[in-house]
């Protein structure tokens, strides 16, 4: 399945005049349940964002949002994360996470150490450097956040954060949903 969006005339008499996106949410018909219309708003959404921070990332500051990640992770946790947690928390392979590993500590951003309470398994923090650097680059990608939902009033974002809290909560509980009866019910 695709991750990126792909621009498709709108049939408009000049192509790539008036392109409109093509995502995920165009293969939609009318007749499709409108929790799924839901699915696939969320998920183009996420999708748009994330490109528009990976390019981001990549023009201003010559690197991935994988990166960036790892770094958050490390800067919450000052004394350092073992390997195992990191790939954890960022759902990834343990093989990802020793490549970004090698390539921060290359650049001097990363330190590992073995870790004093298992000295089988290794512990990964920022240096100085490494902190220095990332808190750069969060300052510039918190403003990208803050202007990517500028469109948005203060009550919108607080009623799409209560709705997505619910949903978070619900898909955390130990209890699957009961599949529905009837199909009319989410439509």
């Amino acid at each position: 399945m695709p991750t990126t969006t792909a621009l498709k005339s709108n049939g408009s008499a000049t192509p790539g005049l008036h392109a409109l996106p093509v995502d995920l949410e165009t293969r939609l018909t009318k007749d499709d349940h409108r929790a799924l219309r839901l699915w696939l708003r969320l998920l183009s959404c996420t999708v748009r964002i994330e490109n528009l921070i990976r390019g981001r990332l990549r023009r201003d500051f010559a690197t991935t949002l994988p990166r960036f990640d790892f770094m958050a992770q490390l800067e919450r946790n000052p004394s350092g994360l073992r390997m195992n947690e990191i790939s954890k928390r960022l759902m990834v392979s343990g093989g990802n996470v020793t490549g970004i590993t090698d390539q921060l500590e290359k650049e001097g951003l990363v330190i590992r150490t073995l870790d004093p309470d298992d000295r089988r398994a290794v512990t990964v923090k920022l240096t100085e450097t490494g902190l220095k650097k990332f808190r750069q680059i969060a300052q510039e990608h918190e403003e990208w956040i803050v202007q990517t939902f500028a469109g948005l009033t203060r009550e919108e974002k607080l009623a799409m954060c209560g709705l997505l809290k619910k949903l978070k909560s619900q898909l955390g509980s130990a209890a699957a949903p009961q599949p529905s009866t009837s199909h009319a019910r989410n439509k």
